[in-house]
């Protein structure tokens, strides 16, 4: 009994020790270098490579990664290198270290800094840093979290929206706060705001596409309190038209007659308003959307066919369609404002609901204090689907909530699941699958004034088949989303730190560094339902699933919540007993 004593009580100061970061550091460091395209140009042989101390200077902190999330879009370097658009170095002479999802405490603080620092401090990372209007993400072109030790610098510490560095409270777990990073995506995908108007100082492109002899007005957004700067007419009805020119010499609006609309004097619009829906012509101009584009449909009939919508400019450029009938053309904007936040009591679908990010949703969607009301969740695993089930149901069907999990695989139970749905239609449905096909599908559900969400990270220029006769009819939406803000990520550590949404869920498997590669490989064939946690600081350790614990380390398997969910006690008893 007093050896076992003793042995607990040397852990418990090793844990105590690895928390106050005071310790001599080691001489080496253990870094997962990429050099260039592909997995085998990961690391040394396939194992971390030993490197030097990181040397930091006077305005730098020294920091420990404690535990760094694996990600899908660590998954996107990989197989492209330095054709990546957020690499731009020439990887074998200085390779990227992967790893934005990150928990980091500092272990050494320069000169210039010891007044706002200290040893011990701990931190998360807002990834997306930019100076002077350059990226300098954290895990691409700044060394990221695989890797025993890295350098804070001063793109960091003093970038284009100040410090990119959050803190960290002393008791919140290390991989509690690795994961705060993609749950700040999900967060962030429910408060997307949109205008309510035209662009104020913006290019606003009317098209008329046909005989049409609509009494058209523009009730605001086109008035001395804001206006566009340029005004692009083409085949505007000559009554409409003349009263746009002659608000617009009011307001000293530049105008613009526009013939070609394949060649247009201006390549980048901001508002492009069509007075009739015709699938060609919206295919040919919504090129021209500039970031946050809209296009505002005026039509009071159904379009003859499916539009193809450059899906991946709606989740990364945040293009939105909407609609009315008319003959206000503000009222495309502001009668239905684009709603981001899931409908109150609604019916919520999530498409790919049970892989990593999908969990996250549905877990959101269960805890909110105001949140749907049926949830439909499909992905095309029976295991993950099962591995969701297990960890979510009974909490839903708790509160109330109708809760439904199908396989598309399984067609006809799938057919008979979904057929209420095709008359009721979803409030929200969340698209977690880059797939064209099964977004143009999801589409197809929406209920009056329903918003579908695309979150997966569908490539620019991926084409679905949308039915956009839905967005002046049924004043339905689509809209996208991608990353989040520093904002976000405060937010969500707020939100974990004060218990009301606990990021621990997500973790289904852990490993040491040496286990990184497994890892980024396993993500890439989705092999686990939930997130994958490396801890660089632990003895060597393969890749691990939490029910896999049992068997290997039943201590901590024993401080699991309901023998399947992470927690910051079965945390702690890990570090005691796997810490270097």
């Amino acid at each position: 009994m007093r050896c076992y004593h003793k042995e607990t009580e040397n852990k418990t100061d090793k844990l105590a020790d690895y928390r106050r970061a005071d310790s001599p550091l080691p001489e080496l460091n253990r870094l997962w270098p990429l050099y260039g395209a592909g997995l085998e140009n990961l690391g040394d042989r396939g194992r971390p490579r030993g490197a030097p101390m990181p040397a930091s200077g006077p305005d730098e902190l020294l920091v420990r990664p404690d535990a760094c999330g694996l990600c899908v879009s660590d998954i996107k370097i990989i197989p492209l290198g330095a054709e990546h658009p957020r690499i731009y170095r020439d990887m074998q002479e200085n390779p990227v270290t992967l790893g934005h999802e990150v928990s980091l405490t500092v272990v050494g603080v320069g000169q210039d800094l010891r007044d706002q620092y200290k040893i011990g401090d701990r931190f998360i990372i807002q990834a997306d840093i930019f100076v002077g209007g350059i990226g300098y993400a954290y895990g691409y072109e700044i060394q990221g979290g695989l890797s025993q030790y890295g350098v804070i610098d001063q793109r960091v510490l003093n970038g284009d929206h100040g410090n990119y560095l959050i803190p960290v409270q002393p008791n919140t777990g290390y991989a509690e706060a690795a994961l705060t990073e993609p749950w700040a995506c999900v967060i962030a995908a429910y408060q997307l705001e949109y205008r309510t108007g035209l662009k104020a100082g913006g290019t606003t492109w009317i098209i008329g596409t046909g005989p049409d002899e609509t009494d058209y007005t523009i009730s605001t957004g086109f008035d001395t309190d804001s206006h566009p700067d340029r005004l692009l007419l083409s085949n505007v009805p000559t009554g409409f038209s003349s009263g746009l020119k002659q608000r617009a010499a009011v307001l000293g609006v530049q105008v613009m007659e526009v013939e070609d609309l394949a060649d247009p004097p201006v390549k980048q619009v901001d508002d492009i308003v069509m007075l009739g829906a015709d699938p060609a012509i919206v295919e040919a101009v919504s090129p021209y959307l500039s970031q946050f584009g809209m296009v505002a449909l005026i039509d009071s009939t159904p379009m003859p066919r499916k539009v193809a919508v450059d899906i991946g400019r709606v989740h990364y450029n945040r293009w939105v369609y909407v609609g009315s009938s008319g003959p206000d053309v503000s009222s495309a904007y502001s009668q239905v404002p684009v709603r981001s936040a899931l409908k109150p009591g609604g019916r919520a679908w999530f498409v790919g609901a049970a892989g990593p990010m999908g969990r996250m949703h549905v877990q959101r969607a269960i805890q909110s204090a105001d949140g749907p009301v049926t949830i439909v969740c499909t992905d095309v695993s029976d295991l993950r689907l099962t591995d969701l089930s297990n960890s979510f149901a009974a909490e839903a069907e708790a509160k109330g909530i109708e809760w439904l999990c199908l396989n598309p695989l399984n067609k006809n139970a799938y057919e008979e699941g979904m057929a209420p749905f095709r008359d009721l239609g979803f409030d929200d449905i969340i698209v977690l699958a880059p797939v064209p096909a099964v977004i143009a599908d999801a589409a197809t559900y929406l209920a009056s004034r329903g918003v579908m969400n695309v979150f997966a990270g569908v490539p620019r220029g991926t084409m679905a088949e949308l039915d956009l006769s839905d967005t002046y009819l049924k004043n339905a939406r689509v809209i996208g989303h991608s990353a989040s803000t520093i904002d976000d990520l405060r937010l969500m550590l707020n939100q974990a730190e004060a218990g009301s949404l606990s990021p621990n869920r997500s973790v289904a498997a852990v490993g040491s560094l040496g286990a990184a590669r497994d890892g980024l490989e396993a993500v890439q064939d989705a092999s686990f339902p939930g997130k994958i946690v490396i801890y660089p600081n632990i003895k060597e350790m393969p890749l691990t699933s939490l029910h896999d614990l049992k068997d290997r380390l039943p201590s901590v398997y024993e401080k699991l919540k309901d023998e399947q969910e992470w927690t910051a006690e079965a945390e702690e008893e890990f570090l005691r007993l796997m810490l270097l």
